[in-house]
């Protein structure tokens, strides 16, 4: 029986996935409305983007030290709360209008996204620990959901002709509400890194984690599938439309389907973490997302290469969050873990998709995602480093995240005692 606490716990880990979601797919339903209101070209629009990328790239650097400092909680807020505001300010710019505001709203906003990744990653890292079940991907699909759901909401906006300012402010006012609403589940003092009373250093019970092997193969994971979904999401409906003859609104409802489809993954992924494994739900992953790659790459039959896409999405949506829940898993100090298995997932969100642009421009969308397929493929062999199942590591201490006094299954998340399948 999961405690209501927990339940209650889990339930504003939903919403503070749920929100950023909404948050980004309204903004970006709105960019050619920006675009206009700011009269800049599509290259100048780009160097405001990039805004987006500094932001998120210095959030995530520095989360991980500020969880180990001040806990999840106080991060999560401030993530959240610096994505509340980057709403208004990238609505009060486009309204003004101004560029260098858009563009430092959306470092705002970049940076909320990244500070709060490793603390809400954390805490529902830790929460899998407390009902021994697989929480992360379910989270995860609620972003998705989120996406899905606000971007619904910007189309209606924008066919009603709302004004950006008015449409990014009411988002900024719900999303402040389920802040203050969500906050007080979230417990205090969780990922904070205990000193030595005697050295009042930190405690470490291992090198660095950056020289831990298994974990290093997790990133590799992390940056495949991070790589196979911020490739489809900055230039699948692109790649449709010049590799494969459709027209934009036809090349929007492709990703459209891509995006239910990482949806529906990540709500159904603990079904199957619980009945195969991480490993195993890893490799089907990733031989999924390599197959849609493949019939969309070499595929000449649009339909072939659009349905292709399902399994594309399907195979993009559980890497992510399967990983960071098996770097959590894999060694005491899970703040640090996470906070470096996160990392080389933005590394691929960031990095990998202009690279893909700028190989698009010389060779083709669709050639250029060959890049894509070959890490897709290279996870496949590399899957069971998610199998974090060691004797070695110690659950339970604080070190590894879970607060003193806490309960701690003896199972691995995604995983089922033999007393719980005597019951079953």
């Amino acid at each position: 029986m999961i405690d209501r606490a927990v339940r209650r716990r889990r339930q504003a880990l939903f919403l503070f996935f749920f929100l950023p979601g909404i948050a980004m797919s309204s903004w970006v339903t709105r960019t050619p409305d920006v675009r206009d209101q700011l009269g800049v070209s599509t290259g100048q629009m780009g160097l405001i983007l990039f805004g987006l990328s500094v932001g998120s790239m210095s959030g995530i650097l520095c989360s991980g030290r500020l969880v180990s400092r001040f806990s999840t909680r106080p991060v999560i807020a401030l993530g959240t709360g610096l994505i509340i505001v980057s709403m208004v300010v990238i609505g009060v710019g486009s309204a003004a209008p101004s560029a260098p505001m858009v563009a430092a709203g959306l470092c705002m906003f970049g940076a909320g996204m990244g500070a709060g990744e490793v603390a809400v990653n954390v805490d529902g890292a830790d929460v899998e620990r407390l009902t021994d079940t697989a929480v992360l991907p379910t989270l995860h699909g609620c972003f998705s959901l989120g996406t899905v759901i606000g971007g619904l909401i910007g189309m209606a906006a924008t066919a009603a002709a709302l004004p950006v300012a008015w449409h990014l402010t009411g988002v900024a006012v719900a999303a402040a509400g389920i802040l203050v609403h969500a906050l007080r589940a979230i417990p205090a003092g969780m990922g904070i890194k205990e000193t030595s009373p005697a050295t009042g250093t930190a405690q470490h019970s291992g090198p660095p984690v950056w020289r831990d092997r298994r974990l290093l193969l997790i990133g590799g994971i992390v940056l495949a599938m991070a790589l196979a979904e911020g490739a489809a999401n900055d230039w699948l409906p692109l790649l449709m439309v010049d590799g494969h003859g459709l027209d934009a609104a036809l090349g929007s409802l492709v990703f459209v389907g891509f995006a239910a489809a990482m949806t529906l993954g990540r709500f159904s992924g603990t079904y199957f973490l619980n009945r195969f494994g991480r490993a195993a739900v890893i490799r089907a992953s990733a031989v999924s997302g390599a197959v849609g790659l493949t019939l969309v790459i070499f595929s000449d039959s649009v339909a072939v290469a659009a349905a292709a896409v399902l399994f594309w999405g399907l195979g993009a949506s559980l890497g992510f969050p399967v990983a960071l829940s098996a770097a959590g898993d894999s060694g005491p100090d899970q703040t640090a873990r996470v906070s470096l298995v996160a990392t080389i997932g933005y590394v691929a969100f960031l990095v990998g998709p202009p690279a893909l642009g700028f190989l698009g421009d010389h060779y083709g969308l669709r050639s250029a995602m060959l890049v894509v397929l070959v890490f897709v493929a290279a996870a496949i062999g590399i899957a069971p480093a998610a199998d974090t199942r060691n004797p070695g590591v110690t659950r339970g201490s604080s070190s590894h995240g879970t607060p003193s006094g806490a309960p701690v299954s003896d199972t691995w998340p995604g995983e089922r005692s033999s007393a719980a399948d005597d019951r079953r």
